[in-house]
């Protein structure tokens, strides 16, 4: 993503305990894009969770690239977090796996659309894309 066109691009922003299914990932995109009033133009999950199926089914179901976050990226995103979760701090080093993966996806200058919303062993927070 880059150029003009990222600008306006919403990015979900996914975290997930293990084996989490796609139906519950989807259930917190849902709740998620009816609190911001917006849908995803790509779907985005932190790189250690790569071996969990759950995320790469969601985005086949709803025909959305999927973006794996590394650790490195989603800390440079951390201080942007709403969501400041001392639990995932410890586990992950991130604040907010779906906030930090999200805004980190969006790119430099990303706004949350909303803090993160958690159910069913998901999270999922929304971020647009600022900056060409």
């Amino acid at each position: 993503m880059g150029g003009a066109e990222a600008v306006g691009r919403v990015i979900a922003g996914i975290g997930l305990r293990g084996g989490c299914d796609a139906d519950a990932i989807l259930r917190a995109l849902d709740h998620a894009c009816a609190m911001a009033g917006r849908r995803p133009h790509a779907l985005a999950a932190p790189a250690f969770k790569a071996a969990e199926p759950g995320p790469a089914e969601a985005a086949r179901r709803l025909g959305l690239a999927l973006v794996w976050v590394e650790t490195a990226a989603m800390q440079q995103a951390n201080a942007s977090c709403a969501t400041q979760s001392a639990a995932s701090l410890r586990a992950t080093g991130v604040a907010s796996v779906s906030e930090a993966c999200a805004l980190a996806a969006a790119g430099p200058g990303a706004r949350l659309l909303a803090p993160r919303v958690a159910q069913d062993g998901a999270t999922c927070a929304l971020a647009e894309a600022t900056a060409p």
